[in-house]
């Protein structure tokens, strides 16, 4: 029996749910109308009513946020790779090592800043959004944090910025300095990710902080004059039950976040909690389902709309991804990386940049590679690889940009 995706199995239907409307001639799809749209997705792919709708609404709201193509600027990611711990269901780049490690790590992220930004600046290729994730960026110290946003502002063009994002995703990680650092370099957005409100569930998963710690935290970034907070939660964790996820939602939503991601618990394969049980998210199907159907309900009540939507292999009930925003809050980066018609230049360690060729509608990916050791000694070769793999493609991005412009 088919679940509510249908045969969709990969990790951006949205992007699907544009080629439909949109039409794509590099595999000879051709525009449809939003009732052919919705017929295909619900009669040809197998989805339920409401998976198509939710499709088609999400769609039709990133048109207005995005404002339209942009291939002559990119999104720009910085990777930190550390983290207080690592949670059980974690298989990001994450480390958990000394400061003398993460000041080696810092010196040669400076340094590709620094070249990113000048060649950036040489080709013309702007920046729309800056997103900083992790790993855990707040694990760093308040003066490393405050360096390294410098470093950004300083050697990077961001005069053109739509959108600065700051993942704060521990919330024991932030305190009132380094918020007030992010809001003087211009950070527009934070994510502070409890995924429960629960103890006990914190203690289970690794996460080294109490629940006081989350409202402590979203106190400093408010303090900060940081308007635009994210937060993340996830359905699906160890021992919790659907009435532990709503107790969580309903304790979020009096924190008043602009925009919650509801995240359905994903077994990678990094992770400890595969080790521990590699059907987990089979047995966990029906009660995440119900927990995200309940979390939708709550949230388009509290005046949220999902604005973003991805999936991953193996999600308890091969569910999804969904973020949700109150008027003008989403995060443009989230929606460009999944829509996957703009380029990402990543820096640092386990940075996967995306160059998009328009007119042949074509991805090419230059990686940093993932161990930051490695990416300290072969730093050089990190920038080479950008050099060739982005920078010199940019005159050719701007050439099939301008011929779709005369088609």
């Amino acid at each position: 029996m088919r679940g509510s995706w249908g045969i969709l199995t990969g990790v951006k239907p949205v992007k699907l749910t544009r080629e439909l409307f949109r039409g794509n001639p590099y595999n000879g799809r051709q525009p449809h109308s939003e009732d052919e749209v919705r017929r295909i997705l619900i009669e040809e792919d197998g989805l339920s009513e409401d998976k198509a709708d939710l499709l088609i609404e999400i769609y039709k709201y990133q048109q207005e946020v995005l404002q339209g193509d942009d291939h002559t600027s990119a999104g720009v990611y910085i990777g930190i790779p550390f983290c207080p711990t690592r949670c059980l269901y974690c298989s990001f780049t994450s480390n958990q090592k000394p400061q003398e490690e993460i000041k080696r790590y810092l010196e040669a992220l400076h340094k590709e800043i620094s070249y990113v930004g000048r060649r950036m600046r040489e080709t013309g290729l702007g920046v729309e959004t800056l997103y900083i994730g992790g790993g855990t960026p707040t694990t760093l110290d308040r003066y490393e944090l405050r360096e390294l946003l410098d470093c950004i502002r300083s050697e990077m063009d961001i005069s053109g910025l739509r959108e600065f994002t700051l993942e704060a995703g521990r919330p024991d990680t932030i305190d009132p300095d380094k918020m007030k650092a992010a809001y003087d370099a211009g950070v527009t957005r934070i994510s502070i990710n409890p995924q429960t409100m629960k103890q006990e569930t914190l203690d289970i998963i690794g996460r080294r902080h109490t629940v006081e710690d989350i409202y402590t935290a979203f106190q400093a970034a408010r303090e900060s004059g940081i308007r635009n907070i994210n937060c993340d939660l996830i359905a699906g964790l160890p021992k919790e039950t659907p009435e532990d996820f709503a107790g969580s939602l309903s304790k979020v939503l009096e924190l008043g976040p602009t925009d919650i991601t509801i995240h359905t618990l994903a077994l990678k394969r990094a992770s400890r909690l595969i080790q521990e049980d590699s059907e987990y998210h089979l047995h966990h199907a029906e009660a995440a389902r119900e927990m995200i159907e309940y979390g939708a309900d709550v949230l388009r009540k509290a005046g949220y709309r999902p604005y973003y939507l991805y999936r991953l292999k193996r999600m308890a009930g091969a569910l999804e991804n969904t973020g949700w925003c109150r008027e003008g809050s989403a995060g443009i980066y989230n929606i460009r990386i999944m829509d996957e018609q703009q380029s990402i230049v990543a820096l640092g360690a386990g940075g996967m940049s995306k160059v998009y060729f328009p007119r042949e509608n074509r991805l090419e990916r230059v990686p940093n590679v993932s161990n930051y050791e490695v990416y300290i000694d072969r730093l050089d070769e990190m920038l080479q690889r950008k050099e060739t793999g982005i920078f010199d493609m940019v005159p050719e991005i701007y050439k099939q940009s301008e011929d779709l412009k005369r088609r």
